[in-house]
């Protein structure tokens, strides 16, 4: 992702609130390996549920990493 993503919601919730939404998106977002085929191509499907874009296996993990 570029740029900083907390950019839309403006002014509002006050700047702690916002970095630290900022540093979970950060790493929600980042690539994930799979654990069955070693490959990054993880993807959050939902909360606690991931995917691999390769294998399409899913699998549960926490919520924002799939570890």
């Amino acid at each position: 992702m570029k740029g900083n993503t907390t950019k839309r919601f403006g002014a509002r919730y006050g700047r702690k609130p916002r970095a630290k939404f900022a540093a979970i998106e950060k790493i929600q977002r980042s690539k994930h390996k799979c654990p069955y085929c070693n490959n990054s191509n993880v993807k959050r499907v939902a909360l606690g549920i991931w995917q691999c874009s390769k294998c399409q296996t899913k699998f549960t993990g926490k919520a924002y990493t799939p570890v």
